[in-house]
């Protein structure tokens, strides 16, 4: 594990960026990528991934396929831990209906270029300082859309899938009241997300 966040010149303001892949040099990458504007932990398997996880950490950028622990597995401590913070997947793994019962807030195909994965961790911070109901509406709006995507008609066709599609109608009824404070750029993904337009997603924020 890196020692990136026990360096003892690093503002005790900057977010803590976790990021976690078992391709040692592209989690270096990420993390040099990011190590200007952020204190980053960087963890090699989901062992690490684990002691690294706390209440300091903001955003986790979290591979799926790793050999000891998975990022599934990694993701269900973290939350069943009660950690608040943000988190993208960022995988070769195609996105399944196995995604709907992850509590990830982004999810990042592979390869991922450095303008991509700074502003996800942008928005993820940004998203970080709303309401709840706001939060559950992005991710369950991106699990949609990248199922929405599919090239297996079963899967915009199975009960999952319509499932999630019934909380997004009872999320999307629950925003009015929590959207006063919004970022520009993510009151405009909202704007679209709530327009129903089935070929919008949040990629371009």
């Amino acid at each position: 594990m890196s020692d990136a966040d026990t360096d003892a010149t690093t503002d005790e303001h900057d977010p803590t960026v976790l990021v976690v892949d078992d391709e040692r040099g592209l989690a270096d990458l990420y993390t040099i990528w990011l190590e200007d504007d952020y204190d980053v932990r960087t963890a090699y398997d989901g062992t690490d991934a684990l002691d690294a996880l706390d209440a300091a950490v903001d955003v986790v950028l979290l591979d799926r396929q790793m050999p000891d622990i998975s990022g599934d597995e990694v993701l269900s401590e973290l939350r069943d831990r009660g950690i608040e913070c943000r988190v993208a997947m960022v995988t070769a793994v195609e996105p399944e209906l196995d995604i709907i019962d992850l509590g990830f807030d982004d999810y990042l195909r592979k390869p991922v270029d450095r303008e991509t994965l700074l502003e996800t961790v942008e928005r993820l911070l940004r998203r970080s300082t709303y309401d709840d109901t706001v939060t559950e509406f992005f991710a369950a709006a991106r699990k949609q859309a990248l199922l929405s995507g599919s090239d297996d008609p079963s899967v915009t066709e199975s009960e999952e899938f319509a499932g999630l599609e019934d909380d997004l109608a009872d999320l999307r009824g629950s925003l009015d009241d929590v959207v006063a404070d919004f970022d520009d750029a993510d009151y405009e993904v909202l704007f679209r997300r709530l327009s129903d337009d089935p070929g919008e997603t949040d990629d371009g924020e």
